[in-house]
């Protein structure tokens, strides 16, 4: 599959050169982390103003790379984002429907990192993804779901987006005793390979946990997981996809204690 190639409706779609469905409203404007993630807030500064319209197509750009350092977002020789670093996100910029050249660009400068060709059309919304190591940076653009899961339902999906832990195994836990938390928990995923997408999984709408641990280990061995995260709620409706990126080492190795896998949970829809 060819890279920045647009696509749609793939279960287990290449992140890296691929387009599967995905929206992520960021809360509306933001993103919610789960424990491991260092608390973050956006720190790019948008070029373009942000408003909702079903004559504009609607993009946002996340900053996945752990080795990129400081980039700018470009579509069109446009600037899309200053100044993002790894882990942050911007809201939707509204942009004219048509073809768009997008380029991330170390930060002050035009030093093109990363360069993809898209189409984006009106009344649609699209996120960016710019990922992968700084030796060979790739970029993919999803299209995003606005419409809520059934009632008393929710749906919910992951893309691995980390660069150095391979394949992964992702569950949700509702909200239990630690002894019954694997048993009762809900897989996501299995086998989910660096630049791969799940589909959209249709759970009880509930309180849950995101558990991540590598492919050939076991989700139910506590000292196995790459990420043990908190209970958030999640509404009747709630449509969410959950983006796992790198966890940035304090020293030279991480401790044993220390989560390998960050988790973002972002907003995709909500009845209204």
């Amino acid at each position: 599959m060819a890279w920045n190639s647009l696509h749609s409706g793939k279960r287990y779609a290449p992140l890296w050169g691929g387009l599967e469905e995905l929206r992520s409203a960021w809360r509306r404007a933001g993103w919610r982390p789960l424990l491991g993630l260092a608390a973050a807030v956006l720190t790019g500064c948008q070029g373009m103003a942000m408003y909702s319209s079903l004559d504009s197509a609607q993009l946002r750009v996340i900053d996945a790379s752990p080795d990129a350092g400081i980039i700018d977002s470009y579509g069109n020789d446009e600037a899309l984002a200053y100044n993002l670093s790894f882990g942050t996100m911007t809201s939707y910029i509204a942009l004219t429907p048509g073809d768009y050249q997008l380029t991330a660009a170390r930060a002050g400068t035009h030093q093109t990192l990363t360069v993809g060709s898209e189409s984006l059309a009106a009344g649609k919304q699209y996120t960016e993804i710019i990922g992968a190591g700084l030796a060979d940076m790739r970029q993919a653009v999803f299209v995003d779901r606005s419409k809520p899961a059934p009632e008393g339902e929710i749906a919910v999906r992951v893309i691995n987006a980390t660069t150095r832990l391979g394949a992964l195994s992702v569950s949700m836990a509702p909200m239990a005793s630690a002894d019954s938390r694997a048993m009762s928990s809900s897989s996501l995923a299995t086998h989910l390979g660096p630049g791969v997408s799940s589909g959209y999984v249709i759970l009880p709408m509930g309180t849950y946990a995101i558990d991540v641990a590598s492919a050939d280990t076991s989700l139910s061995s506590s000292t196995a997981k790459l990420l043990s995260g908190v209970q958030i709620p999640y509404p009747s409706g709630a449509v969410r996809t959950v983006v796992l990126i790198d966890q940035p080492s304090a020293g030279d190795q991480p401790s044993s204690s220390q989560p390998r896998v960050q988790a973002i949970v972002a907003d995709d829809a909500d009845a209204p």
